[in-house]
């Protein structure tokens, strides 16, 4: 393996000469100006790639994570040509991106040398193989090895190891793994076979190098080149390999549905075998199977209705599901400059994710220390929605930023207020950002919770005097927990809190957010209490029963497993709000997982739900407790945990040494 030139045999040497010479002016060293978005800015930095000429018309492929984000791109060829170059269309999912030169409006179009796409389907373990790029941004080089195995993929715990923009490669990708060596800078260059055809890109490094078949690179160029972009099918399922447990011997388990997407609309349930989608038939025994399947999903046609053939409790079910177009994971950021923040859209798996029911609003990505959304009280931060600023709600980026610059044409000055909507978690919060100028000014703590079954935020002075009245003082409800005393007594979110049995509220800064709780805490659980609001233009007076406060999270029965090696605790009230759990859904919530124990190697990670084991309801930790104690005194090789991670559930199988 990594031979130079001269180290082969003659006869091989010239054909390695020959092939160099065949490819090599179709290669391109990439020279990147890329943006990333991070602490409430567009940051700008350099960095390099390789590229292959697939066209006369300059038309080169390269991977997505060399020119995916790119604002400039200059290519350089082997004898020293340079030119600019435009971002045509990228694909996170594969890695692929498509840039095209651009050549001088003046001047007839030249003619650039392309390489030929081979047939990567061909491709034997053996093969010899050249690397071909600009490793280390140094001018082009080769090296030669042999293909390692036609169709590697990564193992499960390596699964989000790639991920860029929120899609992992390695959900799609089958790479040609060889060990011709490349360095960073050899991304985006060209593997090629001994009669001079490329048969794949070079993207990742692990130990062996990967390349993304010629196939799929084809197969994604061309869409980008006609399109812009590629379309892709979803289904919103979730699947793994089966079960070592299950004497089933095909079909995919279903580990979980993303909520209202089509497979959810179907009818799939966590569970279900799946055997055929499309007629097709639906085999994976091992997680490696995992991209043929996201790839057979992907080639199905949007808006069309398929069957599939599901083995349920014993019987087989046909479900008839109908994917829908799939949208990209993260949509493109922005950095809003009078705000100090950099914002995107919400997609619909992201917006499912955060629970929520639509994706309407925009996405706070991060917050510049010092800057306006800092400076507001509440400040912004991360992962909040914008849903309005002023009077205008705010569905998506592009109507922020025309609101933006309407807001900031309508006065001369240098701050310009804005009453801005928008929701945290379950929250729904308001607060003033003064657009404009940044100050360096620390952000504000939260505002604590109180004992009401209600969050709330203080009137602070500049929302009281956004609100149109100066001198109020109190609390404004941003959230009312279902059937809790604020909820049985008909409070609302939205509601301003004024008085608690007459006597007067006075925070008016985020260092006065207990006194509310203060003042509920004085009485004993069945007192009732008179609640004066305003709501709108009325000043109504609200009597509301307390009840005893659900136990905080440090009050919850907790249970060290040593054998496992994790730390399991009861759910709490706010678990449940938090994560929008249902009455009728139990578990234990994961507190903690030892790195390289059992749980760990299984794949049970910090903060899932455990919803049952060996198809136990795991209602509480006594019953964990009793579950495990069960399964080491029969000294079961595997124990199957069923788990719930955000939106998504699915089956982990530990495999202790009692």
């Amino acid at each position: 393996p990594h031979e130079s030139i001269t180290a082969l045999p003659d006869a091989e040497e010239h054909q390695v000469r020959r092939v160099v010479e065949q490819v090599g002016p179709a290669l391109v060293r990439i020279s990147v100006v890329e943006t990333d978005y991070r602490d409430g800015r567009e940051v700008k930095s350099r960095s390099f790639g390789s590229g292959v000429v697939i066209r006369e018309d300059g038309a080169i492929v390269t991977n997505h994570h060399v020119a995916g984000r790119a604002r400039h791109l200059r290519v350089t060829f082997w004898n020293r040509e340079e030119y600019d170059a435009e971002l045509v269309g990228t694909d996170p999912l594969s890695d692929i991106a498509v840039i095209r030169i651009v050549q001088p409006p003046d001047t007839p179009p030249k003619k650039f040398p392309a390489a030929i796409l081979g047939d990567s389907d061909v491709v034997k373990t053996g093969d010899r193989v050249l690397a071909m790029g600009s490793p280390l941004a140094l001018s082009q080089s080769v090296t030669a090895g042999i293909v390692s195995n036609p169709r590697m993929t990564l193992p499960f715990f390596m699964a989000g190891r790639l991920r860029q923009e929120g899609e992992d490669p390695g959900e799609l990708v089958v790479w040609i793994g060889h060990d011709a060596e490349i360095f960073p800078g050899n991304s985006g260059g060209a593997l090629v076979n001994f009669s001079g055809e490329v048969i794949g890109i070079n993207e990742i490094q692990l130990g062996l190098g990967g390349a993304i078949p010629a196939a799929l690179v084809r197969q994604v160029t061309e869409a980008i080149l006609s399109n812009g972009s590629v379309t892709r099918a979803w289904l919103g399922l979730d699947v793994q390999e089966r079960l070592k447990s299950s004497a089933q011997q095909r079909g995919a388990l279903v580990a979980g549905v993303i909520p209202g997407g089509p497979a959810d609309k179907a009818g799939f349930l966590p569970g279900d075998l799946l055997l055929t989608l499309d007629n097709q038939p639906v085999d994976i025994q091992f997680d490696v199977q995992i991209p043929e399947f996201r790839r057979i999903e992907a080639a199905l046609i949007p808006n069309k209705p398929i069957p599939a053939t599901l083995l349920r409790d014993g019987r087989e079910v046909t479900l008839e599901v109908t994917p829908t177009l799939r949208e990209p994971y993260e949509p493109r950021e922005k950095e809003l400059i009078p705000w100090g923040i950099t914002v995107r859209d919400l997609s619909y798996l992201k917006a499912r994710e955060m629970n929520r029911d639509t994706t309407d609003g925009v996405l706070v990505t991060s917050v510049r220390t010092g800057g306006p959304a800092a400076e507001a009280r509440p400040a912004l931060q991360p992962d909040d929605v914008i849903v309005s600023a002023g009077d205008t709600p705010t569905p998506d980026l592009k109507t922020l930023l025309q609101t933006t610059e309407k807001l900031l044409q309508e006065t001369s000055e240098d701050r310009v207020p804005v009453l801005v909507t928008f929701e945290r978690r379950n929250e729904r919060l308001i607060t003033v950002v003064s657009l404009g100028k940044p100050a360096l000014v620390s952000p504000a703590a939260e505002a604590r919770k109180s004992w009401l079954a209600v969050d709330t935020q203080v009137l602070t002075r500049e929302i009281a005097r956004a609100l149109g009245n100066p001198d109020l003082r109190g609390f404004r409800i941003t959230s009312v927990f279902p059937n809790g005393p604020a909820d049985r007594a008909g409070l609302r979110v939205g509601d301003l809190i004024v008085s608690v049995d007459g006597t007067p509220l006075t925070a008016s800064r985020q260092e006065e957010a207990e006194e509310l709780a203060v003042l509920v805490r004085q009485y004993p659980p069945g007192s009732v209490v008179n609640i004066q609001i305003l709501r709108g233009n009325d000043s109504l007076d609200i009597p509301v029963t307390l009840d005893l406060a659900p136990p905080a999270e440090r009050e919850m029965k907790r249970f060290r497993d040593d054998v496992l090696e994790l730390v399991v605790r009861d759910m709490t009230f706010r678990d449940r709000v938090s994560r929008k759990i249902s009455d009728q859904i139990s578990g234990v919530v994961t507190e903690m997982v030892t790195g390289g124990g059992w749980a760990d190697l299984g794949g049970l990670r910090a903060g899932d739900l455990i919803l049952s084991i060996d198809g136990t309801a795991v209602e509480n930790v006594s019953v964990y407790e009793n579950c495990v104690e069960t399964a080491r005194k029969q000294e079961r090789s595997r124990l199957v945990f069923k788990i719930r991670r955000g939106v998504h559930t699915r089956f982990i199988e530990i495999e202790p040494k009692w």
